[in-house]
């Protein structure tokens, strides 16, 4: 009989890549895997078992409301492992160690770093309730860590840890690429993942602005969840300028979002040097790098190390919409070598990014949490 692993997030969505598309099918040869996850899809992966739990934006009524929900709804699974996402769920997750489960706290974000800059679910109460849950988590949970960069802060650890790179996954992105045609007139700007203005929004803005000043045809397509207020937009000029060119298409499952990847000619990764970003990768940038797509990133020296090495796109300044403008003009204007770009960047995703190294990683953690 397979050993029982649950996976636990209360914040991620039905569709997250990592957990439903990569993490949980990685494991369900080997385990029998389950996963708790709001507004569960069972479609998305049929060898995994889901329990949907309700989705809720403030942090507050995740604790009150879904986390016990999760405890009273999963307790009888009696998993072997609790692999869980989010550090609200570390009390919680305590009661399944009471009978005997092996708890793997994986970190996405460095919240240390980051989370005095959100503008949710944020304030001294929360931040002193986050640094003693997760030092509990430190003592008593086998730790994932997302990004090296992380081991830095995390440097206390009593069990066994490991990095798992959220690199692209081949198999799941191969019946979305296509030939590296990009339309002409509009030409078309592609970008996936949050919308915010950490994530250099504003300064896309303004380089599109400029872009329509020099009378450059084009259209953007924008999937994902905005962070800021649509009354925040329209108080940006550069908004106003260029609105009917951005196509909102909100949170897109990535299935779906990526059947409107044909026929663009970048994908966009634009983020600022603030809380955990430079010190760790955006899975956007594999992912465009593994659809054939040359990508336009931040000047981050771990970027820099990964694009210009393998000449695969331009990385720019995110406070210097000139110079994304400018990057923007040239790979319309050269398809040729646009093309290029994104032949190398698919090559170098197939040798070096891939998830399937990672998969190899996280299936031997699991022998070392369960042998331990």
């Amino acid at each position: 009989m397979k050993p029982r692993v649950l996976h636990v997030t209360t914040a991620h969505r039905p569709h997250d890549p990592r957990i439903v598309y990569k993490q949980c099918p990685t494991l369900a040869a080997d385990y029998d895997v389950w996963c708790a996850i709001p507004d569960a899809d069972p479609a998305v992966a049929p060898d995994v078992r889901f329990v949907s739990l309700p989705y809720y934006g403030s942090v507050i009524w995740r604790i009150l409301l879904t986390c016990p929900l999760i405890v009273w709804r999963c307790w009888t699974i009696r998993p072997e492992v609790v692999h869980f996402y989010v550090p609200e769920f570390i009390p919680f997750a305590f009661l399944f160690r009471l009978r005997g489960a092996r708890l793997i706290y994986e970190v996405q974000e460095n919240l240390f770093k980051k989370l005095h800059l959100k503008e949710k679910n944020r304030g001294w109460l929360l931040e002193w309730a986050f640094a003693r849950l997760d030092q509990l988590a430190r003592r008593h949970c086998y730790c994932i860590f997302t990004e090296h960069g992380y081991l830095t802060t995390y440097t206390n650890l009593a069990k066994p840890s490991v990095v798992i790179y959220n690199y692209a996954s081949l198999p799941l992105l191969e019946p979305f690429r296509k030939s590296y045609r990009p339309l002409h007139q509009p030409f078309t700007f592609y970008y996936i993942g949050w919308l915010s203005m950490e994530r250099a929004f504003d300064t896309l803005l303004a380089a599109f602005a400029n872009l329509q000043e020099r009378g450059v045809n084009f259209k953007v397509e924008l999937y994902g969840r905005q962070t800021f207020t649509q009354s925040t937009l329209a108080a940006d000029p550069n908004y106003l300028a260029v609105r009917d060119r951005l196509c909102f298409h909100g949170y897109t499952d990535q299935r779906v979002a990526l059947h409107k990847v044909g026929g663009s000619v970048v994908g966009l990764a634009l983020l600022k040097p603030i809380g955990d970003y430079p010190e760790s990768y955006t899975t956007k940038l594999f992912e465009y790098m593994a659809l054939g797509l040359p990508v336009l990133t931040a000047d981050f020296p771990l970027y820099k190390d990964v694009v210009e090495r393998h000449q695969c796109g331009f990385c720019v300044s995110p406070y210097d919409p000139v110079a994304v403008a400018d990057a923007l003009q040239y790979l319309i204007e050269h398809p040729g070598e646009a093309q290029k770009m994104g032949e190398r960047g698919r090559a170098a995703v197939a040798q070096h990014y891939n998830w399937q190294t990672e998969a190899g990683k996280l299936r031997a953690f699991y022998k070392v949490v369960l042998g331990d």
